[in-house]
Parts: structure tokens; sequence; C-alpha cells
């Protein structure tokens, strides 16, 4: 799996289950009359860990997730706490492959200019992947 894709995956993890609202409303949970057991939800509408990031607030998932490790990671401007944050590899090797994915080609390897554009094309993708970004990530 991606890196990229692994970050998906660790924010709507962490949201927890993730049902749209037209879902749940079209879909809701009733009685069998026959069972008096809830009725199986429709396929289409059940979570799975690879749902996509449409109706995730990203920002409120990654604060609550901030506050809950005690707050101290500059999540929001630094591609390297945002990958610590997530428990995943901030290595220059991951940070490398992650270039690689998002074609993001600023400054040397490592530096504090690729950095903060690996950032930036991080929480560009997020946004365009279907996930509510804070404009003040937006950069």
């Amino acid at each position: 799996m991606s890196l990229f894709g692994s970050i998906i995956e660790k924010i709507v993890g962490y949201a927890g289950s993730v049902v749209h609202p037209a879902e749940a409303v079209t879909a809701p949970a009733t009685l069998s009359p026959a069972t008096a057991e809830p009725a199986p939800v429709p396929a289409a509408a059940a979570p799975t860990s690879a749902a996509p990031l449409q109706a995730v607030d990203v920002g409120a998932v990654l604060t609550s997730l901030a506050q809950q490790k005690g707050g101290t990671l500059n999540w929001q401007g630094s591609i390297v706490d945002l990958l610590k944050l997530l428990d995943l590899d901030s290595s220059l090797a991951a940070r490398k492959q992650l270039a690689q994915e998002l074609d993001v080609h600023a400054g040397a390897d490592g530096s504090a200019e690729e950095n903060v554009a690996l950032h930036q094309a991080v929480v560009r993708k997020l946004a365009e992947n279907g996930g509510k970004v804070p404009a003040s990530m937006m950069g």
C-alpha cells in the first residue's frame, strides 16, 4: 500500500465508522415483522476500512487525535509531525516515497522546502479525495 493510502486509512480509521448522511436516511435499520430483529443494512451502505474520506472532517479527527496524544505535535504545518500523529513512518526514506507518490519535486530531499511542499500536497490530496480539510491547513 502506498504511504498516502496509509494516511487515508489511518484518518478514516480514527474517524470511526463513516456513513454518509444520505445513506443513514435512506437505509435505516428497521425491524423485520417476522423476527423482530433489525434488518441488515445493505452492503453498499456498510462502512469498510477502505471507506472514502467523504464526510470525514479531517481537521476534527486530527485535532482530537492530537489532544489524545498530548497536543505537542505541529501536524497542521509539518509533514513529519503529521505522519507521527498518525503513527506512520516519518523517516527521510518514507518522505522520499511520499514525494514520489505525490509527484513533489521541491528542494533537496528532506529539506524544509520539500517538507512544506509535501505537507501541502498531502492536505490538497486529502481534500481532493473528499475530506473536509480546514482552510488553515490549505496554506
